[in-house]
């Protein structure tokens, strides 16, 4: 039987918490305009968790050309349970295309059971309604 050398097993501990942080694509989202069936792209999203009785950002980014943000949640970090609140900052969007909209962003509460679990929110969109799900 082989033995390990103790300084290789420092070595693999020394680099441990970076194969626990958050890997990419963490939490995804992903925005469809309903009416053109069209990608909805430059939607501002924020990201927030609830500390006791307020709201602490945690990251923000703008959908790319295909309508998503692919990893949202920062690499650098553990995503932890919790409740959590994506915002989709829709009248931005809407106003950018020329058109009314009745709901100026779209909140998204969910929460969160285990460290790092893979989640991904899609939006639905329409000037005058929405729908969202827990995808895959």
């Amino acid at each position: 039987m082989k033995k390990t050398s103790p300084l290789l097993l420092l070595a693999a501990m020394a680099f441990a918490p970076a194969a626990f942080s958050a890997p990419v694509g963490t939490l995804s989202v992903h925005v469809l305009n309903q009416q053109t069936g069209l990608p909805g792209q430059d939607v501002t999203v924020m990201l927030e968790k609830q500390q006791q009785d307020k709201w602490t950002q945690v990251a923000s980014g703008k959908t790319d050309h295909d309508g998503r943000i692919k990893s949202l949640y920062p690499e650098n970090q553990d995503m932890q349970p919790g409740v959590y609140k994506v915002t989709f900052k829709t009248s931005e969007y809407f106003k950018a295309q020329k058109q009314d909209s009745f709901f100026p962003e779209v909140p998204v509460l969910f929460t969160v059971t285990a460290t790092n679990e893979k989640l991904h929110i899609p939006l639905l969109l329409s000037q005058y309604g929405y729908s969202t799900y827990k995808g895959s």
